[in-house]
């Protein structure tokens, strides 16, 4: 696996081996991304679902959507640079082959809901079709998914 030898051999990856305090740094902003991402879309998806009716979708969501997607970067370029760290133990191991394809599928759940016209109407104070409610209790239940698996890795 060529692409797997040189994850392991970039730069970035040598230098979480050989600094616990770099790994540290690189960890702990992981986690800040995964708690912006999931901070801000379980507010949102549970306003979408009906909750919370007094807050306006039209002023938080643009709002929660940015913070998500700040997080989601964060999250994703650190879990890559982590991932960079054992890439051939990560490729072997069932819990992140789990969260990867929930992170893809929890991804195109975005993608899907954000392209769909009618959760911007919904956002800008339309009805709640049940599309948008739906799509918006899948997303709950996907990143609830992606959080569990990630942490299952470290027990497989």
């Amino acid at each position: 696996m060529p692409l797997v030898d040189w994850l392991g051999a970039w730069p970035g990856a040598v230098l979480l081996r050989d600094s616990g305090t770099a790994y540290l740094f690189v960890n702990a902003a992981h986690i800040l991304g995964v708690g912006l991402l999931v901070g801000a879309i379980l507010p949102l998806d549970l306003c979408l679902l009906g909750l919370f009716r007094a807050v306006p979708l039209a002023v938080i969501a643009p709002f929660l959507s940015r913070v998500a997607a700040t997080g989601a970067g964060l999250a994703i370029v650190t879990g890559l640079w982590l991932f960079s760290v054992k890439p051939a133990e990560y490729v072997g191991n069932t819990a992140f082959l789990c969260k990867a394809a929930l992170l893809a599928t929890a991804l195109a759940n975005v993608a899907l809901q954000h392209g769909n016209h009618r959760f911007a109407a919904a956002v800008a104070g339309g009805v709640l079709p049940p599309t948008v409610r739906l799509a918006a209790a899948a997303s709950i239940l996907l990143w609830l998914s992606v959080l569990v698996a990630g942490r299952w890795i470290g027990f497989v």
